[in-house]
């Protein structure tokens, strides 16, 4: 009989959200429960998550990415890399002005993470009648991630820009409020005891809690609650 891993996991809470996701999705698989779809929140989406997620689990990774941060960004004329068209059989980037880029090189960011370093003409920038909506210095570069980490962080902030993925994402506010609930029943936030494996069986015993819970009040036509408001925003209101 093969021996099931579980399907959820306590980890130290100095783990990051984003370091795993693969090990949450492997679980999954391994228990025939591969979802398609996969919502989460922010903290677990980075464009190495997107493209693995994709490609080695078949599973969407569905959630908010994090901002891109850039000047460009951030400013209503600037022009950030999504407007950049990148040619990766040709090595080649090409500006919205149509300038393509004379340098291409692979290397390594400073956490160790392959990248790929792509410079343009000095000359053609320093002419440019868009440069200042461009860059702030003689010439622009833009540092891209492998390629399908590239396409897989890019789709997914464009897909962040259209209204129906915010209409799926409503969902996730299914998982806050058991996460709510959980904090106020079980009292998850804080561990009780010493020890991952005594942890866990608090958490999944908290889980095993709710569900009766939600049982018995939908066996007794309890209706559901509104939705909590914070006693700042009731003092605002």
């Amino acid at each position: 009989m093969r021996r099931q891993r579980p399907a959820c996991r306590t980890v130290e809470a100095s783990l990051q959200d984003c370091e795993i996701v693969d090990k949450i999705q492997g679980d999954l698989a391994a228990n025939d429960l591969r979802p398609e779809l996969h919502l989460v929140d922010a903290g677990y989406v980075d464009a190495e998550n997107l493209a693995h997620s994709q490609h080695e689990h078949g599973v969407d990774l569905f959630g908010p990415t994090r901002p891109d941060t850039s000047w460009q960004a951030q400013s209503e004329e600037g022009l950030d890399r999504l407007q950049f068209a990148v040619d990766w059989e040709a090595r080649s980037v090409t500006c919205p002005a149509d300038q393509r880029s004379v340098v291409w090189a692979e290397g390594l960011s400073q956490e160790g993470t392959p990248v790929i370093r792509v410079h343009f003409s000095p000359a053609a920038c320093r002419i440019c009648e868009r440069r200042s909506r461009c860059t702030r210095g003689l010439k622009r570069g833009l540092t891209l991630r492998l390629q399908a980490v590239h396409e897989a962080l890019q789709q997914a902030r464009q897909r962040e820009q259209t209204d129906a993925f915010w209409a799926d994402y409503r969902k996730r506010a299914g998982v806050e409020g058991t996460i709510s609930q959980a904090v106020r029943v079980g009292g998850i936030r804080r561990s009780r005891y010493v020890g991952l494996a005594k942890t866990h069986l608090h958490c999944v015993a908290t889980a095993a809690a709710l569900n009766l819970f939600r049982a018995i009040n939908w066996l007794n036509a309890v209706p559901l609650a509104a939705t909590r408001t914070s006693r700042l925003a009731a003092l605002a209101a």
